[in-house]
């Protein structure tokens, strides 16, 4: 079957039939999954640098005497760092591309990081949090632009659950090796050593990553597929213009929604299996280790099930938001681990929930690529990291404020547990079809070429 798009001056032109793009992956080469690879190593790194702040909670608040307000003050700050780079970044990335974009926001979060070793009170740590917070709000935008770049529509979803599962490696990395350099060396030394890893990393993007075009190790073949989608060429958008469609709240919502239940798990996990199961610095790595494994396989398996789901002839719009309601209900039980007396089994329960959310935002974090132009992807993938970071700052209040108050975390894991279904909901109000959108922001697919 004949599919089309058309140009905003009424040109046509013509996206391969199934039949060809299903002989162009069988014969196309994957030096697409290196970048992916390098995507995955940065998330990773990323989630390093964020969580250590978790994971040396107990021994920070010993040595520095914080209040469960005092720290939550800090993650807020964090998050509002996050909501304002998030902003800025998206757009920053457009402008300047993934490879320059990218290593100049890692570089500042690296720095930042670093920074932490060198400051003691709580008004310093947020500060450095602040500026970690800028930082860091690149690394998505900049790798779900080289993921629109180096994968075809079929492929991300796959590509973005296995970058995004690099998160969960970082959150399984840290409580294994920052305790044993904090126990020995001391909290600041463990900020400075896994700073200074970050070396190699950028290195080797520079290095080794290009646009598709112009990468001398990508064989005709594989670039034939990765620009296999319909897209035509898009001018520069007008980022206000983006506020005004309803697309870009279809992904900001939801994004507003759920982002804040992984910053939840993130900066208090350690804490919730401190105080229900009397956990400490020594012992709570391997429920940790557990949880984020689990949460690997989530995000794996959710970007997996929706690709497979759009091979196998499903539409865009079923692929996404029936695994997206599954992943719901993988969550929901969240909400009785408080009373839950086996570790083990909050820990399945908890291991669970973090799947379901790995799963469901490795689906979220498509959506950009699905409903705009590539030229607008990094400005829609900041806005709504914006709106998540938002959240964020939501949460940490809301956390500290329970923990201060009642020192118990079942209303906590309630708002959690009823989270992604009202995402999702959000999601199919906004944008039912999830057809791209149309509004004026030049040449992209229409929905029956999306389907």
């Amino acid at each position: 079957m004949d599919q089309r798009i058309r140009t905003n001056d009424g040109d046509a032109a013509h996206a391969p039939p199934p039949d060809v793009i299903a002989q162009a992956v069988h014969r196309a080469g994957s030096y697409r999954w290196v970048i992916c690879g390098l995507l995955f190593a940065a998330t990773a790194i990323n989630y390093i640098d964020r969580q250590m702040i978790g994971v040396l909670k107990p021994l920070l608040q010993r040595d520095l005497g914080w209040r469960e307000s005092q720290y939550a003050d800090i993650v807020f700050w964090f998050q509002a760092a996050y909501a304002i780079g998030y902003l800025g970044m998206g757009r920053f990335i457009d402008l300047a591309g993934a490879r320059f974009g990218y290593a100049i926001t890692f570089t500042l979060w690296t720095l930042a990081h670093m920074a932490h070793g060198l400051v003691a009170t709580v008004g310093q740590f947020g500060l450095v949090r602040f500026a970690l917070g800028i930082g860091e709000a690149g690394n998505f935008p900049a790798g779900l632009k080289a993921v629109t770049d180096w994968f075809p529509q079929r492929e991300r979803a796959l590509a973005v659950g296995i970058f995004n599962a690099g998160a969960n490696v970082g959150a399984i990395v840290t409580p294994l090796i920052v305790p044993v350099i904090a126990l020995r060396y001391g909290w600041r030394a463990a900020f400075l050593a896994t700073g200074a890893f970050s070396v190699v990393w950028l290195v080797a993007w520079l290095a080794i990553y290009r646009r598709p075009e112009e990468h001398k190790r990508l064989g005709s073949q594989e670039l034939a597929l990765i620009r296999s989608d319909p897209v035509m060429p898009a001018r520069p958008l007008p980022w206000r213009r983006l506020f005004s469609v309803r697309e870009t709240w279809a992904y900001a919502i939801p994004k507003f929604l759920t982002d804040p239940i992984w910053w939840m798990f993130l900066f208090w996990l350690p804490d919730f299996l401190g105080k229900r199961y009397g956990l400490d610095l020594k012992s709570f790595g391997p429920p940790l280790v557990v949880i984020y494994v689990l949460s690997d396989l989530g995000s794996v398996v959710g970007g997996w099930a929706s690709s497979r789901m759009i091979k196998a002839g499903r539409s865009v719009n079923a692929a996404r938001k029936l695994t997206m309601l599954a992943c719901a209900f993988a969550v929901l039980p969240i909400v009785t681990v408080q009373y839950i007396d086996s570790l083990w089994v909050a820990v399945l329960l908890i291991g669970l929930a973090t799947a379901g959310h790995q799963a469901f935002s490795a689906n979220l974090l498509t959506l950009p690529s699905d409903l705009f132009p590539r030229a607008a992807v990094g400005s829609v993938v900041g806005i709504g990291g914006t709106a998540g970071a938002i959240g964020g700052m939501v949460i940490a209040k809301f956390v500290g404020y329970v923990l201060d108050l009642s020192g118990s975390y079942a209303s906590i894991f309630a708002v959690a547990g009823g989270a992604y279904f009202v995402a999702l909901l959000a999601l199919h109000v906004l944008s039912p079809r999830l057809a791209a959108t149309r509004a004026g922001l030049d040449s992209i697919p229409t929905s029956e070429t999306l389907a």
